[in-house]
């Protein structure tokens, strides 16, 4: 349950419908007009995220009857599970050859079809484009390798801007908005991969 509003200063969020969001207006940018039948491995069932996450990419591809979700299943945000269920899927899906993209709540559960994919003698980034959330190292490492093509950060430093509207209300003043959300930023093989991996990979996610 929420707390009551009275009880906090203001709040510092991420936005995981925006995420979702984000994640299926990239999709439908680089589809266009083309058919495209999309995976999706869920996050953990009933889980905030994995709800928020699905809701927005819903409304993201809605109005473009081109781009349907033909399986959606729950990975539980872990990169075995996530390999698991997108065995099932392309086993479903002709081999894979009928999956246009692999949409995943989490950039592990990406991670894990993406090696499922491999498996299957397919080329993820190529044959099935993927699309995750997170922006962890990891699935920097696959951009590089040219079998991710597209993540959503999901901002991990709230602290800091936290502590700025904590700094600048005891020393300015400043009473700050009650609900402040976090970027929902987008990263793809043009936003310097390898720079943003080397960023990353000391920060323990």
């Amino acid at each position: 349950m929420d707390a009551p509003a009275d009880l906090y200063l203001a709040s510092v969020a991420s936005d995981q419908v925006k995420e979702g969001r984000v994640a299926g207006d990239w999709l439908v940018k680089t589809i266009g007009d083309k058919p495209c039948r999309v995976v999706e491995l869920q996050g953990t069932v009933g889980s905030t995220p994995a709800i928020g996450r699905k809701k927005g990419f819903e409304e993201a591809i809605t109005g473009h009857p081109n781009i349907t979700v033909v399986r959606s299943q729950t990975g539980d945000f872990t990169r075995s599970k996530g390999k698991e269920v997108m065995e099932g899927f392309l086993k479903a899906e002709n081999g894979g050859k009928s999956i246009c993209a692999m949409y995943a709540h989490n950039d592990d559960m990406a991670v894990g079809g993406i090696q499922a994919i491999k498996d299957a003698g397919l080329k993820p980034g190529k044959d099935i484009l993927v699309v995750s959330i997170d922006a962890v190292p990891d699935i920097f490492l696959a951009m590089m390798a040219g079998e991710a093509n597209a993540t959503v950060e999901l901002t991990p430093d709230m602290a800091g801007p936290a502590f700025d509207l904590l700094q600048a209300y005891f020393k300015d003043g400043k009473v700050p908005q009650k609900f402040n959300v976090t970027e929902s930023k987008l990263y793809t093989p043009d936003d310097d991969p390898k720079g943003e991996y080397e960023r990353r990979k000391g920060l323990g996610y």
